[in-house]
């Protein structure tokens, strides 16, 4: 009989051939832009809209001492530096001067997005998807839609605003954001604090790239222990801010319980430069742990055997409070090698670390925030108090159940690579398709059919083509 076939099952009405990105952000890709997640993010985004032959354009507060205009990734990508004539005037990186970088982003920006790109490509029968991302670019989102409108071209274009974290919400016109803009969120937790809020936005998560999945050179797994001389005990790590919302005390406090059962314990801490960093030290010392920085007293380019070293000068103490950049290279080895990554605040709004932990067969402890990809006892443990104790009971029954520990890190690493940038990318492509048909953009096409003739029925076919000759 016949076979029916479908081709191209899930049919794109966004394609690299009709579609152009445009991605707004205060933080991008430069050392100078960059100050948290939001840069990372913006990164791996545009640049894997532009590994899939979307063309890309970046517009973020960059370098003053880099070219204004920068293309990359065969033409693909191109960064826009903002504001650089201020930035000049302010070395101390993104944020520095940010109140007057604000003004002229919102004032110069929108029409030179609207003239130089948006306009140009709809007259080319283009659509133009506009990603804005956290509170300082609300406003310029906001006018980039009013001049669309204004030059008939507003249904032409998509405009979707993100809400990475909840900070300066206070400062964001909601009302007009949420008129002008389709508003998104990263995980569901967040999208419920906003529901309270009388907003609805769309989940599009995060992702990592896809190189994180690669396994974990063993012997250098090793070679960290060793150099921790852990003797069979306990490595727990966490790389965080020193901010109270990342329960640093609840780390420091489950490694003393630790060494009160007599066990050796040693905690592997990266921090960042907030005050809070000398009260949680302040409390180890308290409960009787030895604290010790870690310097690394090679230059980064004499690769990470200096990182080994500084470990193991500092591997008497309980609490190693490292004070050099650790590469991503390196963070996954200590992912690997760590008995538990303590990923544990408690408000987090995707959680990237947890996640990166997993991708690296690393045993995540996450919070119970945004970090919908945890599944208890099953790829991680989620903690859903403050109690140290809780991370005291979770550390013992790995002790008791080593195979458990193994199954967690294998499953850990499977759900790793569900979250992609390149299925985060794809998440985004839909939501924005969704987004084009409701304002009738885009017509949806129907998977092409073709029906196939199986051999039976081409052999009855030649019967009956016979008989009526």
């Amino acid at each position: 009989m016949l076979a029916r076939r479908e081709e191209n099952t899930k049919a794109r009405g966004i394609t690299t051939e009709n579609t152009v990105f445009v991605i707004v952000s205060f933080e991008g890709r430069d050392p100078y832009s960059l100050a948290g997640g939001l840069g990372v993010r913006v990164t791996n985004l545009s640049e894997t809209l532009a590994d899939m032959g979307f063309p890309v354009h970046v517009f973020f507060i960059g370098d003053p001492k880099l070219p204004g205009e920068e293309v990359c990734q065969g033409g693909r990508l191109v960064l826009h530096r903002w504001c650089q004539w201020i930035s000049q005037y302010h070395p101390n990186g993104v944020y520095d001067g940010e109140e007057g970088k604000l003004s002229d982003f919102n004032q110069s920006l929108p029409t030179y997005i609207v003239e130089h790109i948006a306009a140009p490509a709809i007259s080319q029968g283009k659509l133009v998807a506009v990603l804005g991302e956290e509170w300082q670019t609300t406003e310029a989102m906001s006018r980039i839609s009013d001049l669309l409108h204004q030059r008939g071209l507003r249904d032409k274009a998509i405009l979707f605003w993100n809400a990475n974290n909840i900070f300066s919400f206070n400062r964001i016109d909601w009302g007009r954001l949420n008129h002008t803009t389709t508003v998104t969120t990263v995980s569901r937790y967040m999208k419920h604090i906003m529901w309270g809020m009388g907003l609805n936005p769309l989940v599009i998560p995060n992702g990592i790239p896809k190189r994180l999945l690669q396994p974990v050179e063993e012997d250098k797994v090793q070679h960290l222990r060793q150099c921790l001389s852990i003797d069979g005990g306990t490595v727990l790590a966490k790389v965080a801010r020193w901010d109270p919302d990342k329960r640093w005390h609840m780390a420091v406090e489950s490694v003393a319980r630790l060494k009160q059962r007599g066990m050796k314990a040693v905690l592997l801490a990266r921090g960042g430069m907030e005050p809070h960093g000398m009260e949680v030290l302040g409390r180890a010392r308290s409960l009787g742990l030895t604290v010790c920085e870690a310097r690394a007293s090679d230059p980064p380019e004499a690769g990470i055997d200096s990182y080994f070293q500084s470990l193991q000068n500092s591997c008497q103490a309980d609490v190693i409070d490292i004070k050099f950049h650790l590469p991503q290279d390196f963070l996954r080895i200590i992912y690997r090698a760590s008995d538990a990554v303590l990923a544990n605040s408690g408000h987090e709004p995707f959680g990237i670390v947890g996640l990166e932990t997993m991708a690296a067969g690393g045993i995540a402890f996450t919070g119970s925030t945004g970090e919908d990809y945890a599944i208890p006892y099953h790829n991680a443990f989620v903690l859903e108090t403050s109690d140290p104790r809780e991370i005291e009971g979770y550390l013992m029954y790995l002790r008791e159940c080593p195979d458990e520990g193994t199954r967690i890190r294998s499953e850990a690493q499977r759900t790793a690579s569900y979250f992609t940038w390149e299925a985060a990318a794809e998440n985004l492509i839909s939501k924005l398709e969704s987004q084009a048909r409701l304002q009738r953009t885009l017509v949806k096409r129907s998977p092409t059919v073709r029906f196939e003739i199986t051999e039976a029925a081409e052999g009855k076919l030649l019967q009956t083509a016979g008989s009526r000759n």
